[in-house]
């Protein structure tokens, strides 16, 4: 996907992943989960994908920011989870440039893990369903940004 722009890959400095990681994480698991709610409702989530997650717990952790969330889905519903569990179902880590590249689809995460750039950890099956569910996304294209002259 071509937006006009491109994130390079980039690692903030160590001082933020050190000074993130005592920072309290629950803000980011309750943020995630209601972001996938709001997804989830609005349909942009298929529902018969949903149900495959039930009763599964997820960590996503920034390593460079060194902040992370976690969530479980739970009666249909995304659920922050307010401590990190120990062995979670589906763990993903990278870098933030990495989750943006995702995010704009700039990168897919095949290329990012092949790369080292993304580590996927726990049930294959379940990470595979998850990749499988966020690239059948169809994202609206993105507003151009405005070009300002002076």
């Amino acid at each position: 996907m071509n937006n006009g722009f491109s994130i390079p890959r980039f690692r903030l400095p160590i001082l933020v992943s050190a000074i993130g990681a005592h920072l309290p994480q629950w803000p980011h698991s309750l943020a995630l989960a209601t972001a996938l709610n709001a997804a989830a409702k609005l349909g942009v989530l298929p529902a018969d994908n949903l149900a495959q997650l039930e009763g599964r717990c997820f960590v996503i952790e920034v390593l460079d920011v060194g902040g992370q969330a976690s969530f479980n889905y739970y009666k249909g519903i995304f659920r922050p989870l307010f401590k990190v569990p120990e062995v979670p179902d589906l763990c993903f880590r990278a870098n933030l440039s990495a989750f943006l590249q995702l995010l704009v689809r700039q990168e897919d995460p095949d290329t990012l893990f092949f790369n080292r750039e993304l580590s996927i950890v726990g049930d294959t099956e379940l990470g595979l369903l998850v990749k499988n569910m966020l690239d059948a996304i169809e994202w609206p294209p993105l507003p151009k940004a405005p070009i300002f002259r002076h």
